[in-house]
């Protein structure tokens, strides 16, 4: 009970302006752009909440917001206030991903400094880079028995050892949302993780995957930068 106390819940909250946004009035979006940054930072105490660009990078999103809670009231308070404000109402979120932090089965025993973020609390990295993708496993993965999946996963292990760049966190969303897991990787040289996923493929538990889509690459930026790019 203790540690499912000391839990976190995770959010991915991507966004997507209109086109009507950038043909209101500058003076108008600057407005709206203060008032959604004095909105998003008067949530400090309660969330952490570390932004995103995906500006060129996707076309269905412009920024995300990535958000670290001891309660998931808070979250939804976030997004209330959030589409409260001026810029909200130009505002989509064509992607929406909640988890919630727990022990992974797979790594008693197997510490690697800076390697897994799968405990009760999350601890971001602050990297310039992070990719996001949702993840399913097929069921078969789950009628495995437990050695059989642990020898799989060490394989897992061995293969991501070789990019200490490259952080994961994973998050839970069993019975919280439509994915099992939601993966972040963390990392400064984007071209470490791309080696990391081709590798990966080649893994025998890559078999096991059912779904590893959307993945996004998010930019790391301060969010008042993140509003100024939007014209905000």
């Amino acid at each position: 009970m203790a540690q499912a106390q000391q839990r976190h819940y995770i959010k991915y909250s991507f966004f997507k302006t209109a086109p009507e946004w950038r043909r209101l009035p500058a003076a108008e979006r600057r407005t709206a752009g203060r008032e959604f940054l004095e909105v998003a930072t008067s949530f400090a105490e309660e969330i952490g909440i570390h932004p995103y660009n995906l500006q060129g990078a996707r076309g269905d999103a412009d920024f995300m917001l990535w958000q670290i809670a001891r309660r998931l009231e808070s979250i939804q308070e976030l997004a209330a206030a959030l589409a409260g404000t001026g810029l909200g109402s130009y505002l989509s979120t064509p992607y929406s991903y909640l988890a919630m932090t727990r022990p992974s089965p797979y790594v008693e025993g197997h510490r690697h400094e800076g390697q897994e973020g799968a405990g009760a609390t999350l601890r971001v990295k602050g990297a310039r880079y992070l990719f996001v993708y949702p993840f399913v496993k097929t069921r078969p993965w789950y009628r495995l028995a437990a050695a059989e999946r642990q020898r799989m996963m060490n394989e897992h292990f061995v293969i991501g050892h070789k990019y200490p760049s490259v952080k994961i966190s994973t998050a839970y969303s069993f019975g919280l949302d439509d994915q099992e897991f939601v993966l972040g990787f963390e990392t400064d040289k984007p071209e470490d993780f791309l080696d990391l996923v081709m590798e990966l493929r080649e893994s025998e538990a890559s078999g096991y995957t059912l779904r590893d889509t959307p993945i996004f690459t998010c930019v790391a930026m301060p969010l008042k930068e993140v509003l100024a790019s939007l014209g905000a």
